[in-house]
């Protein structure tokens, strides 16, 4: 039986991991490490396979082939020392809607085996966190989706877990609600070195606080690394052209360049989409030999769902 964490730099670690369902490819030959005290994010279409991945970590489902340890364990042969170690929110969020929030956080203590005194402290510590201590005393049927996201959040950190395994923990909540839970997981990862692996559709929520990211389609992965990194392994060549003397015959010789995607205008301004391997300075130097006062020149910083977007195309099918 293993009884030693792999390393204590990595938390998670998945090699060559696939799962099929007849001919469905639900994970296709998955492989990443995940660092410790990390925020780290599973990005994909819906079908892409994201709870999948998160299920195959929890050892809910048997890989068909591959590989995957949880602080050194394996989720398949050692499921107990994993989830004695690990914090889970999936879809249900696992409250009893006939116990009180603090009822429900003490229950989940004690599946855990905490001592009274400890889990005492623990409760009240998490219910200021989440600001839901004044209301402790009340029953979550009664409460704003949010407010139970939040409570469902506080009992899978009950027990201090190692490991946080979220699938899609803000979706449906109102604004405040989704950065109130977003900076509390930044919080734990701080403070307590928790790695928290997510999955998610909010392009803004990955890019801000995930410090590496995984793109997955047809259960394939498609890219990873940092947001910054990721964004460079995109074709997106977008540029901002502000200037004077941009008319319409302008805007039409720009459009017909063999190495121009797209171009609009607003103003004095001109955003311009190349083509990947396209140099903007032949561009520029065209509109200045045109009469173009060109007063400057700068990349555009492209928005995280339009790079999501393009390495989830069908033309990524196979990659």
């Amino acid at each position: 039986m293993e009884t030693k964490q792999r390393s204590n730099s990595v938390a998670i670690c998945i090699k060559n991991l696939s799962c099929y369902f007849g001919a469905l490819k639900a994970v296709d030959d998955i492989s990443m490490e995940i660092p410790s005290g990390t925020i780290f994010g599973l990005l994909g279409p819906n079908g892409a396979g994201k709870t999948t991945t998160i299920r195959l970590l929890l050892g809910l489902l048997k890989p068909t082939s591959g590989s995957a340890e949880i602080l050194g364990f394996n989720p398949w042969t050692n499921g107990q020392e994993v989830r004695s170690r690990i914090g889970v929110l999936l879809e249900n969020t696992g409250l009893y809607e006939n116990l009180t929030a603090e009822e429900n956080l003490d229950f989940y203590g004690r599946v855990n085996r905490m001592p009274s005194v400890r889990r005492q402290e623990r409760i009240e510590e998490l219910l200021t966190l989440t600001e839901l201590w004044g209301r402790r005393k009340e029953f979550p049927a009664t409460w704003s989706k949010g407010m139970r996201q939040k409570l469902a959040l506080a009992r899978a950190m009950i027990h201090l877990p190692q490991v946080l395994l979220l699938d899609e923990p803000t979706v449906g909540l109102d604004v405040n609600a989704a950065v109130a839970i977003r900076d509390y997981l930044h919080q734990i990862v701080k403070k307590d070195g928790v790695t928290v692996f997510l999955t998610t559709h909010n392009m803004t929520e990955a890019e801000k606080y995930c410090n590496n990211i995984t793109v997955i389609k047809n259960g394939r992965m498609v890219a990873h690394g940092t947001p910054e990194s990721i964004r460079s392994q995109t074709s997106i060549n977008r540029w901002e052209v502000r200037g004077g003397c941009i008319d319409h015959a302008i805007l039409e010789m720009v459009r017909k360049q063999a190495n121009v995607l797209s171009v609009n205008q607003d103003n004095d301004l001109l955003i311009v989409d190349l083509r990947p391997d396209s140099n903007i300075s032949v561009l520029v130097k065209l509109l200045v030999d045109e009469g173009v006062q060109v007063w400057g020149v700068r990349p555009m910083r492209d928005n995280f769902e339009e790079v999501f977007l393009e390495l989830t195309e069908e033309k990524n099918n196979d990659k």
